[in-house]
């Protein structure tokens, strides 16, 4: 009976991601979005993440500077540390994206059908 646990433990963990758990995580450094370009498939939420209050650095924001057609424009409140920002992106296409505060801050996203 312990082998059939422990086996069914292992195919549990082996199951592959829902399209509930699709996500994808952009660190905000001091001028800069991490990684820079990203590809993700439709309907993925992407995480913008500040830096802790042990890593504090410039007030920065998250704004949708050009998107595909039909997608409504979203901007971040500005932050310097401990916070986040998300945004499902259900439209194909590509995401031009800037802090507003550094304008040669910028990132792509660009989502796959």
């Amino acid at each position: 009976m312990r082998g059939v646990l422990v086996a069914g433990a292992v195919l549990l963990s082996a199951a592959p991601a829902t399209a509930a758990t699709k996500g994808r995580t952009i660190e905000l450094g001091d001028t800069y979005y991490s990684p820079k370009t990203v590809t993700v498939d439709r309907g993925t939420t992407i995480t913008w993440r500040w830096p802790g209050f042990d890593e504090a650095g410039d007030v920065h924001d998250v704004k949708l500077k050009s998107g595909p057609k039909g997608v409504k424009r979203f901007r971040s409140e500005p932050a310097s540390t401990d916070y986040s920002f998300k945004r499902k992106l259900t439209v194909a296409g590509i995401y031009r994206i800037v802090c507003t505060l550094h304008e040669e801050m910028r990132m792509t996203i660009r989502v796959r059908r």
